[in-house]
């Protein structure tokens, strides 16, 4: 995915930070906490960021510390291990390992008060929510992420010609227009499969304006995004 230099660059909050990232990178290669391949993981982290900074997603000082940290980690796995008796050599990765584990522990706290009702919170309720979409009982239904999506619209942006090139330009690009246009689709229809939302899109600006509206869009909470295991399929959804 190779887009031309422009001085127009998006400042979007990033709703997932480089620890989000980290996680969704080890259940995706389906690896041990403790004993991360940092060679890998490494790589692919670098990777994500190329893939945020080739949309002019402005990326928050924090992801580039933490590729930092990885590649600190990854040169420190290279060198010889020195050889005593007496004490056992820390495991360089314990660096992120420790820091995970504590971020894992106050986010499962966290989603569970997410969880307790609170006060007045259905006093006023939306007719069609994502009860409207109704998968089989035997799918199991998973929240979508940042950099799932990331990587779902790399894939989009893949399929165009490798040889069409784009400057984004702030005068025509509006993420506003998208929003309510994608809001209008999911008013008629209920809900809409994130591929959907960009089959009338015909170049890379069109579609990195859309693809860009969906992140400020989740942000705000104004959709979820979700995937059922057995369909494997992103839904978008009105909250």
């Amino acid at each position: 995915m190779k887009l031309n230099n422009s001085d127009y660059k998006v400042k979007l909050d990033i709703f997932e930070g480089p620890m989000d990232l980290l996680v969704y990178l080890i259940k995706k290669n389906e690896v041990d906490i403790q004993d991360i391949p940092i060679s890998l993981i490494t790589e692919q982290y670098l990777y994500y960021l190329e893939l945020i900074k080739a949309m002019n997603i402005e990326l928050a000082a924090e992801f580039l510390l933490m590729a930092a940290t990885l590649a600190h980690i990854k040169s420190k796995m290279l060198l010889p291990v020195a050889q005593d008796e007496d004490t056992e050599a820390e495991d360089p990765r314990e660096e992120i390992t420790r820091p995970l584990i504590e971020y894992l522990k106050i986010k499962s706290a966290a989603q569970e008060l997410e969880k307790r009702n609170i006060l007045g919170i259905n006093t006023f309720v939306r007719e069609g929510d994502i009860n409207e979409f109704k998968p089989s009982a035997k799918d199991d239904i998973i929240e979508v992420g940042l950099f799932q999506l990331i990587e779902a619209f790399s894939g989009i942006m893949d399929k165009l010609s490798s040889e069409e090139q784009i400057n984004i330009n702030v005068d025509i690009i509006s993420i506003k227009d998208k929003i309510n246009e994608i809001v209008e689709i999911l008013e008629t229809k209920k809900t809409e499969t994130f591929l959907g939302l960009f089959e009338k899109s015909i170049t890379k600006m069109e579609l990195i304006t859309t693809f860009l509206a969906i992140l400020e869009m989740k942000k705000l909470k104004i959709i979820d995004l979700i995937q059922t295991k057995q369909e494997g399929v992103i839904r978008i959804i009105l909250n």
